[in-house]
Parts: structure tokens; C-alpha cells; sequence
């Protein structure tokens, strides 16, 4: 079996583009590659009704991430991208308490 290639992965910083989420950002905490879609931090909130179990004694309603198809998300800042800027943030800040202390 073959992998989708995707043009987002998980922990990117991702805009929704299209849809009822429109403008919205996040970070991506789950691909679904057979689906074509993605699940993103605190975007399209969904309630979900919960038997009573052990873990849950009492039931109740539940708020979980709803899935968005792929095509509708632009990625702002990958993973990648984000270490890189920490890097060039420190080093900056590094050579301008240098300057100062001189």
C-alpha cells in the first residue's frame, strides 16, 4: 500500500480557507490520509453524546476536533520552518546582548 503524499503533516500551523471554519488557524494533530483529511486544533468543534462506561460514570457530551477535508487547508508554518525561526531568534538575540555587553 502505497501513502498519499499530502502537502500538510502533523504539527504544522495550518489556515482553513474554504467552508463554514473560513480564516480559522491551527495546529494539525492528525492526518487522514484515506479520507483526505485533517484534523486541527480547536477548529470545527463537534459534540459528540457519551454513554455512561466506567471512565465516564455519568455520559454526557462531549467537544472533539472535527475532521477537515485537505483541500480546504493552507499551511502558514511547518514544523520545520518553526525550528529554524527559534534559531534565528536566538542567534539574533545572542548577537545584540553581545553588542550591548560590549
Amino acid at each position: 500500500m502505497s501513502k498519499l503524499k499530502t502537502h500538510v503533516k502533523i504539527n504544522d500551523i495550518v489556515e482553513v480557507i474554504s467552508g463554514n471554519n473560513k480564516g480559522d488557524t491551527g495546529k494539525i494533530l492528525q492526518v487522514l490520509t484515506k479520507s483526505e483529511q485533517v484534523i486541527i486544533e480547536g477548529v470545527r468543534m463537534i459534540k459528540k453524546h457519551a454513554k455512561k462506561t466506567q471512565d465516564r460514570p455519568d455520559g454526557g457530551i462531549i467537544e472533539l476536533e472535527g475532521p477537515i477535508h485537505i483541500s480546504n487547508v493552507k499551511k502558514i508554518q511547518s514544523k520545520a520552518n518553526k525550528a529554524e525561526s527559534n534559531k534565528k531568534e536566538n542567534e539574533t538575540s545572542q548577537v545584540s546582548e553581545d553588542s550591548e555587553n560590549s
